[in-house]
């Protein structure tokens, strides 16, 4: 397992594609402070996933933010990308770590105790709470989990296995972004408020600086 820098994870969603190329997009996310960049993509056919996967990672090359890719074990491994998000429905994180092997990121959602528990005790590099608001990007079948219930599952991952990092996500502005990171956030993971911002480079700077300004804070 390897160190991840979570502090802001750019997810670039196929649904962006309507607004610009999405290898475009991610490189402009890392240049402007993202930490990390992960590819989700729900309907696209598995050729196409692969190719938009390796287009991503050819453009992140030169900035060294790593691209993990939601779900698909299969396109991470085909685009040689640097790791894998899952999901409570996906492969077991064990599973993926056997086939990605030991120097991949593999990540975690988790949405309730049960998931927390199993982050806690997997062979994941991180893990990410939410969704903690309600959002357009993703339809999600579960209501979120709100700032209390953030500050719940943190704290019961912190219990388990203190080194983990652990993000947010679903629905977060910047405003946002001081509280979830003294409530224990590691870093926040962002779709709309980034890339549907008038200036994704601008928007990506400011999230970037709120991070890092609260986590100085939340360290003093």
């Amino acid at each position: 397992m390897r160190t991840v820098d979570y502090r802001l994870n750019a997810l670039v969603d196929a649904g962006l594609v309507e607004t610009a190329p999405l290898a475009e997009l991610a490189r402009h996310a890392a240049e402007n402070g993202a930490t990390l960049i992960q590819y989700r993509d729900k309907y696209a056919k598995t050729r196409q996933m692969i190719e938009r996967a390796v287009d991503i990672r050819k453009a992140l090359e030169p900035t060294g933010v790593p691209l993990v890719v939601n779900d698909r074990v299969d396109v991470a491994l085909a685009a040689d990308a640097a790791g894998v998000h899952l999901g409570a429905d996906d492969m077991e994180p064990e599973t993926a770590r056997r086939l990605l092997g030991p120097e991949a990121i593999i990540g975690l959602t988790v949405k309730n105790a049960s998931d927390g528990a199993r982050a806690a005790a997997s062979p994941v590099d991180y893990a990410c709470i939410g969704g903690v608001f309600h959002t357009l990007s993703k339809i999600n079948a579960d209501p979120p989990v709100g700032v209390e219930g953030f500050r719940a599952l943190r704290r019961g991952l912190k219990s388990a296995r203190p080194g983990l990092p652990v993000g947010a996500i679903a629905g977060i502005k910047l405003e946002n972004v001081p509280e979830l990171i003294a409530e224990g956030a590691d870093g926040i993971a962002v779709i709309s408020a980034i890339f549907h911002a008038p200036d994704v480079g601008q928007a990506t700077r400011d999230f970037r600086r709120a991070i890092d300004m609260a986590l100085a804070n939340r360290a003093r």
